[in-house]
């Protein structure tokens, strides 16, 4: 009975900071708004080079830029990324869902949400700015 009291106290003293804890309200995420499309002519037709906007994300920020040669996505690349593990080993999968999906619409990776997230939003503003 003599430890019992210590260690109420004590683990009420450690609680408290714990009961007191307020997180802080969450950034929306904000989106610049596209740049316009770069394209050039090639001899299987026209190949558009398509920057998405820069999305702020808790993790930092994420930009894509998309290849089409004419409907189809060709190749997609990061401009922007946060430099984290996880980000560095979703970006791949994501990439290769994208030109399978031929589409923004690619699952989220695990351990990647808020990235995947961002690019996801990134990549449909590239595709919208183009007309697809």
């Amino acid at each position: 009975m003599k430890r019992a009291l210590p260690v109420l106290v004590l683990t009420v003293a450690g609680l408290i900071p714990v009961w007191r804890y307020t997180p802080s309200a969450p950034k929306p995420a904000v989106a610049e708004p596209a740049p316009a499309p770069s394209v050039s002519t090639s001899p299987g037709g026209t190949v558009r080079v398509v920057a998405g906007p820069t999305v702020d994300t808790e993790k930092g920020p994420v930009q894509v830029e998309v290849t089409l040669d004419g409907d189809r996505i060709s190749a997609v690349r990061m401009l922007r990324q946060p430099d984290h593990p996880q980000t560095t080993a979703a970006v791949p999968v994501l990439i290769e869902e994208t030109l399978q999906a031929q589409s923004a619409d690619v699952d989220t990776v695990s351990g990647a949400t808020v990235t995947s997230d961002g690019y996801r939003e990134s990549l449909q503003a590239a595709l919208d700015a183009q007309g697809s």
